[in-house]
């Protein structure tokens, strides 16, 4: 359920979705309870919620006629995507070469996780939290299937040790 609702304190108009508790207005920043709003419309419907918001929007500025004109939002949202120019029109009118992107797209998703999206840090923090205990030649092992240089995993151990994120004992690594 959605509910236009007015602030009290500031006039403001927003929509709430559910039944909370209570409600916080984003401009004055005023906490009331729920059922005290002045709720203009209830709805299950999120687009007549926000069609009915910006009618009385529009009416509070004098501007009921122009929006009355305008289609519903549920309209509009299907042409957005017709509008404007193509990400790739947009490159090649600044002087991109689009093949050159996607061939350089085409890389990067060819790559090993530790340079799509998992840092080299996160791939020893994740050896450390799946291995039993593991001694530094086992993390670098790990670590290695995931395209991380052993050099960096053994400089990395001992910061983790040093910051006190890691204990070393024995040459076994456990994650603290």
């Amino acid at each position: 359920m959605y509910a236009v609702v007015g602030c009290s304190n500031c006039q403001a108009l927003k929509i709430v979705e559910g039944r909370p508790e209570t409600t916080k207005c984003p401009r004055c920043g005023k906490r009331r309870k729920f059922e005290k709003l002045k709720k203009f419309v209830e709805t299950d419907d999120e687009d007549h919620a926000r069609e009915v918001r910006s009618s009385m929007l529009a009416n509070r500025q004098g501007e009921g006629e122009a929006f009355a004109e305008l289609d519903s939002f549920t309209e509009m949202e299907s042409r957005v995507d017709d509008a404007g120019v193509s990400d790739e029109e947009f490159l090649e009118a600044s002087g991109i070469d689009t093949d050159e992107v996607q061939a350089a797209a085409d890389r990067v998703e060819n790559r090993s996780a530790s340079t799509r999206g998992t840092s080299r840090k996160e791939t020893v923090l994740a050896a450390l939290r799946e291995l039993d205990r593991p001694t530094d030649e086992e993390v670098v092992t790990y670590a290695s299937e995931e395209g991380v240089p052993a050099d960096y995993v053994r400089d990395a151990l001992e910061k983790l040790v040093r910051r006190g994120e890691v204990s070393e004992s024995r040459g076994r690594y456990r994650l603290l």
